[in-house]
């Protein structure tokens, strides 16, 4: 086990408490805070089977509270101008169902184990750690059912969790608990600034420079505003058609949220990415409840436009039209001007294929992140 270092705004932490969004982020629904203990119980008690060996019941554990850390730590929906942290959606996150009670041994489980999460050798970040059952739905990440078998053979709970995710996985134990607010820190961050909010610009935008190499790196990562942050501060700006005043206010901190978390997701879409280099034309008239593979490459293009336009949501890869597929296509017919019918007949294809395309030509052939630039060349205005 990995001992937390002492806290900055750079470490995660396990929150007091998480806001779960009971339907899809669009939708309107209730929200409800409930501890973060109680939301992994409520999940793994709606996730798994109490009578699965303990080692199954571990790594499902882990999962869960790896993928709801990685949202809170990632500011995935208060970036993106929602007031919920997670919904409570299996097509984006995990279930919750509010009221529920808890099975006993996964309680307990949870008390004990809380305060650790997943994450790859050399990140702070908490893995997105996806999972699905394994029979009825498939994914890149952990089998339920498979990591019940799996502990059936003998494997201890990290040796599951390697299975699924790689052997470049490590556990973190005993984050501290703590009160969790907006990252932002409330007053612009701009030349003389110090602390640990500064730090955080530094390691973000230092991170950022490897896939946007004109972004100067910042030697040393030290906490203090100075005339070096600042340029690479203007540079980041002007990329991403900020006004480029060297000051980070909450317009430019949040867009280092949302390009930090892409640039981390890159390997990722990648990967995910290989099975559909090769997307036609016009394939037919798409709308809620069709299926397969056409359905599954316009959901993997939402994706990829998501991780850079803010305005567009990207579905699961299900390979069926969901509602939350119809809310995707809907974000994005609105982003481009379209019609906002949820369908997706030729105008619609033309103009996602077009975007995905001008993207997929810097991501998979050069292997550099999305420029902005990039898909703005295509036509599409914001």
């Amino acid at each position: 086990m990995i001992e937390v270092a002492p806290r900055t705004n750079v470490i995660p932490v396990i929150p007091e408490t998480i806001t779960v969004h009971l339907g899809p982020p669009n939708a309107p629904a209730e929200n409800v805070t409930v501890s973060f203990a109680d939301y992994v119980k409520n999940v793994a008690s709606s996730e798994i089977y109490p009578t699965w060996n303990e080692s199954a019941l571990r790594a499902n554990i882990l999962a869960i509270m790896s993928y709801a850390l990685n949202r809170v730590y990632t500011e995935y929906y208060p970036s993106r101008g929602y007031d919920f942290d997670i919904t409570n959606t299996t097509a984006r996150d995990q279930a919750f169902v509010s009221g529920r009670s808890y099975f006993e041994n996964i309680s307990q489980l949870v008390d004990e184990m809380l305060g650790s999460y997943i994450r790859r050798q050399g990140s702070v970040e908490p893995l997105a750690a996806k999972f699905c059952n394994g029979t009825t739905s498939t994914c890149d990440g952990l089998s339920q059912w498979g990591s019940e078998a799996l502990a059936q053979e003998g494997l201890n709970s990290f040796e599951i969790l390697q299975f699924y995710y790689g052997d470049d996985i490590e556990i973190v134990s005993n984050a501290p608990i703590e009160g969790v607010t907006e990252s932002y820190p409330g007053t612009p961050l701009r030349l003389g600034s110090t602390g640990p909010a500064v730090t955080v610009v530094q390691v973000s935008l230092n991170r950022i420079a490897q896939s946007y190499p004109a972004i100067p790196k910042i030697d040393p990562v030290d906490g203090i505003f100075g005339p070096q942050t600042e340029e690479a501060v203007k540079v980041f700006q002007q990329i991403f058609s900020l006004d480029p005043d060297g000051i980070v206010g909450r317009g430019t901190w949040y867009q280092l949220v949302r390009i930090y978390v892409a640039v981390t997701k890159l390997a990722e879409l990648q990967s995910e990415g290989q099975q559909f280099l090769f997307i036609q034309e016009y394939p037919k008239f798409l709308s809620l409840g069709d299926s397969g593979t056409t359905v599954e490459q316009l959901q993997f293009m939402l994706q990829v436009i998501a991780a850079f336009v803010p305005e567009v949501r990207g579905p699961a890869l299900t390979g069926v039209f969901d509602n939350d597929t119809l809310y995707a296509v809907r974000s994005f017919q609105k982003y481009a001007g379209l019609p906002v019918t949820g369908s997706v007949g030729r105008g619609t294809w033309d103009a996602i294929l077009n975007q995905f395309t001008a993207l997929a030509k810097t991501v998979f052939e050069d292997g550099a992140l999305f420029p902005a630039g990039s898909f703005m060349a295509e036509g599409l205005e914001r």
